[in-house]
């Protein structure tokens, strides 16, 4: 059964969710003791001692010769195709909740839409400070080591996992309920839930989990971002990228993902048209610049496919890590749009710029804060949730004018752009923000071994 995310009678009231500092069961205590089968060290991890003699489930996504970033035709009774792997996800989540593995329930949370012109979204988590996690890291460093002593994803267990993800060998998309991981060809791509969720269906995408990958953008990683994003379908289900320096909390390489049946604020924001890849007329990638939006960012969208559309992020992502530079990234519209937002709140933080008003808060403007979704930890502050206070809030991440012309300069070199006409845009989501309501999920044990997945 599939919880349904509806709007309570209240200054518009959704109900659900909130983000984690604690992102696994096992980040907290290590000594703590798993009650299924174990292999290896006897913690049934996602190290190197106990994924290679395991089998998890394993979505194939399909091989796709032209890479295209069309979705295909809508054919649900909400507008979108209702995918295998959007069910699939769904249902395993909620076999997951079921189980108790979650430290709590993200359905009870208040919700609330506030009054505004953007329509920013505010939640309260009254634990949340409570969980927080002392940092392990500087953070005014982009890049750093990883450090196999500190918590990492390879000490989650397995029961964690919801299935990895892979490229398919054919033009299919497949479900195998139980596959050996073979280590030895490719360390495996993960999916696993995150245990102090933010919102419904909140997920973590380890990309090549036993390869110990720091918190750094790469072109591969970030393709297969877009892949789970384009195989999900669902535009209500978005990724989310935290560099360190921009609230990531743990080094070891990961994307977020979750559903939220509302736009997000920074999706409803007009644009301009500012830069386009070289060389190309149709499908070339387009960059254009966020206007009447209190943080500064660009959105990436076009391409000749979806190489070229990931290429084009993947060189400013890396050119912002390399220059030291912050930031946080929103996949939306099903892989075809992506926001890129540097940021400076966590340098302005230490510098002792941000108020005393702000910092009582304990809000960490992550990627989902950036785009506007809101998450707070006191019930005062919740009650008392603005559009004043938030644009206050996300004015201290936005860098200045001219340090973002500067920024914009930086990627249109490593990203190879060039300036283009400007041409004011807006974006066609539905701004009354109708609710989205997931269909039922696809449980894995219904599954023959090798299903292909439903297209």
């Amino acid at each position: 059964m599939v919880l349904r995310m509806d709007i309570v009678n209240e200054p518009e009231m959704l109900s659900k969710k909130r983000v984690p500092t604690v992102v696994s069961n096992y980040q907290e205590d290590d000594s703590k003791d798993t009650k299924i089968e174990s292999l290896g060290c006897g913690r049934n991890c996602l190290g190197k001692c106990c994924l290679p003699v395991s089998k998890l489930p394993l979505y194939a996504f399909k091989k796709d010769e032209d890479n295209s970033i069309d979705i295909g035709e809508e054919n649900s009774s909400d507008g979108y195709p209702m995918t295998f792997l959007n069910s699939l996800l769904l249902g395993l989540w909620e076999e997951k909740m079921a189980q108790g593995l979650f430290q709590f329930d993200v359905t009870t949370c208040k919700t609330k839409i506030i009054p505004g012109s953007y329509g920013f979204i505010a939640q309260l988590n009254k634990g949340h400070h409570l969980k927080k996690r002392p940092a392990e890291f500087c953070v005014n460093q982009v890049l750093q080591p990883f450090d196999e002593i500190k918590f990492n994803f390879t000490k989650v267990s397995q029961e964690e996992v919801l299935l990895r993800l892979e490229k398919s060998y054919d033009s299919k998309s497949h479900f195998f309920p139980s596959s050996p991981v073979d280590a030895s060809a490719s360390s495996p791509n993960v999916i696993a839930i995150n245990v102090s969720p933010i919102e419904y269906g909140h997920v973590l995408l380890i990309p090549h989990v036993l390869d110990c990958l720091p918190q750094r953008i790469d072109h591969e990683s970030f393709l297969l971002a877009l892949h789970m994003s384009k195989e999900c379908a669902d535009p209500f289900f978005r990724l989310g990228y935290n560099s360190l320096g921009a609230f990531a909390t743990v080094n070891h390489l990961h994307f977020q993902a979750y559903y939220l049946s509302v736009p997000f604020p920074v999706e409803k924001a007009p644009t301009q048209r500012m830069m386009s890849s070289r060389g190309l007329l149709d499908g070339a990638v387009i960059v254009s610049q966020l206007l009447n939006y209190p943080v500064q960012g660009l959105i990436f969208e076009g391409g000749v496919d979806m190489c070229d559309l990931a290429n084009a992020v993947a060189d400013s992502c890396i050119c912002l890590q390399n220059n030291n530079i912050p930031f946080n990234v929103l996949i939306s519209k099903c892989g075809k749009r992506i926001f890129l937002f540097p940021q400076c709140y966590a340098e302005k933080q230490a510098l002792g710029e941000v108020s005393k008003e702000l910092l009582d808060t304990q809000v960490n403007p992550a990627v989902w804060e950036i785009s506007g979704h809101m998450v707070l930890k006191g019930v005062k502050d919740y009650e008392n949730a603005s559009e004043g206070n938030a644009l206050r809030l996300l004015a201290e991440v936005s860098l200045s004018q001219q340090r973002f012309e500067e920024v914009k300069a930086f990627i249109k070199e490593a990203a190879g752009l060039e300036g283009a006409e400007t041409e004011r845009e807006t974006d066609n989501t539905n701004e009354k923000g109708a609710l989205h309501k997931p269909h039922a999920p696809c449980v894995a044990c219904l599954f023959p071994e090798d299903c292909v997945a439903p297209q």
